[in-house]
């Protein structure tokens, strides 16, 4: 019994290659070491007996040399063909000797294990049932009378081969079963691994997306507004306006400033500037005035209630939304004032920026464009997808003509971060 590759594969079937690589070594030579040791003590015994039976210590070489060339021989490990052409020479062999000799009924029980690992098990068991019948009729062969003891020896030896392989064949199958399991867990908690890092990545680029849009992009939207206003004050019809150039330019500059800082906090991952030793309220007051001063626009802020302690994602959040909101007006909707509103309400907080600009139909679809991706585009996504990210609500109403309302409300539970337990009450539009 020569053990195959190791690099064999594994099938459910009991054939030759998968038995074959299961046999233990200490089976594989305590069945080798078994045969040699009957055959020596048969052919011992018909050396030493009066007169000498020769031709019985022939047969028991024969049988021994067949089976070196069996347990030498790697196709007989993983061919069908060959094991079963092997078995066939070496038990003709062994039904020789034991026709001459009743000791050769002992080496049944070492060809069984060698029938049950070489052959598929319906194979297997009837070549046991037959090598066990062979046995017993051999050595009847010799005895003068039949008895019980003569069937029960080889009929118990086959039992217990028979149980030792196959409760044997059925551990090794459960282990295999297990090993693959854990090479399934393996590559299922790889692919979860990778699908994490790969959702990771996209929440990732979505906020980078946010912050961009909300901080940069409105920043250098404000840049380009200055810069043309300032160029137009300087157009030869008008050279009297250098000074409202310069300030102009100078509020371009300060704009700019403040990107470049926005900027820099962004990559460092902290808050933004505004609320860096200052107050959210402060920070939306700022805001406002700093939007009346570089677009013209009159936005007034409010402050309703008392404001209760937020997290800083959720101020930063807070902010962010304005600023966006803000920049969507300022661009969008033309409108001829802007209020931002911010309420508090026992644990909740609520933001409003309300304008009486144009407006939009809520309900059609918006293509994404250049021209509309700030005006219920990737603006509003941008907000809303940074509101629910923190457990809040935003909500948007807006008629063609008549304005539009955006609302973003937050409720903090007593121990935990904010939740959207309700929807924020909608507020309409200023009229024109």
């Amino acid at each position: 019994m020569s053990r195959p590759a190791p690099s064999q594969p594994a099938t459910p079937a009991f054939t030759p290659e998968v038995v074959s690589a299961r046999v233990p070594d200490p089976l594989r030579w305590g069945v080798h070491l078994l045969v040699v040791a009957l055959l020596a003590l048969g052919a011992g015994r018909a050396a030493l007996a009066t007169p000498a039976d020769w031709a019985a210590v022939a047969c028991s070489g024969v049988v021994g040399a067949i089976y070196a060339v069996g347990a030498r021989w790697h196709a007989v490990a993983t061919s069908a063909r060959a094991a079963g052409a092997w078995l066939t020479v070496l038990l003709t062999a062994w039904v020789a000797l034991l026709v001459l000799t009743p000791d050769a009924i002992y080496l049944a029980f070492p060809w069984f294990f060698l029938l049950l690992y070489l052959l598929s098990r319906p194979v297997g068991l009837a070549a046991v049932l037959l090598t066990t019948v062979a046995a017993v009729a051999g050595f009847g062969w010799h005895q003068d009378t039949f008895t019980a003891a003569m069937v029960i020896g080889p009929v118990l030896g086959a039992a217990a081969a028979i149980a030792t392989v196959f409760g044997y064949q059925a551990v090794q199958e459960e282990s295999e079963q297990r090993r693959r399991l854990i090479i399934e867990l393996d590559r299922t908690r790889t692919e979860l691994a990778q699908a994490q890092h790969r959702a990771g990545v996209l929440d990732e680029r979505e906020r980078l997306a946010r912050e961009i849009h909300d901080t940069l992009a409105q920043g250098l939207t404000s840049i380009q507004l200055l810069l043309a206003a300032a160029s137009r004050s300087l157009t030869p019809a008008q050279p009297l306006n250098a000074r409202a150039a310069s300030e102009l330019v100078e509020q371009a500059r300060l704009t700019a400033q403040e990107n470049l800082d926005e900027a820099r906090r962004f990559v460092r991952a902290l808050a933004p500037a505004d609320l860096d030793q200052s107050t959210l309220p402060a920070a939306l007051q700022r805001l406002c005035d700093n939007t009346t001063t570089r677009t013209g626009i009159p936005v007034s802020f409010h402050q309703v209630g008392l404001v209760p302690a937020l997290p800083t994602p959720v101020e930063v959040a807070l902010l962010r939304i304005a600023q966006a909101a803000l920049g969507n007006v300022t661009q969008h909707a033309n409108p001829s004032r802007a209020d931002v509103t911010l309420t508090g309400m026992d644990a909740a907080i609520t933001l409003d920026v309300v304008d009486d600009g144009t407006g939009f139909d809520t309900d059609a679809p918006v293509p994404v464009t250049a021209e509309s991706a700030g005006q219920g585009g990737f603006g509003l996504r941008s907000m809303r997808s940074r509101a629910a990210a923190l457990g809040g609500v935003l909500s948007v109403e807006s008629q063609p003509g008549r304005g539009t309302a955006v609302s973003v409300h937050f409720e903090q539970t007593p121990d935990g971060p904010p939740t959207a337990a309700r929807p924020a009450q909608r507020v309409t539009g200023l009229s024109p």
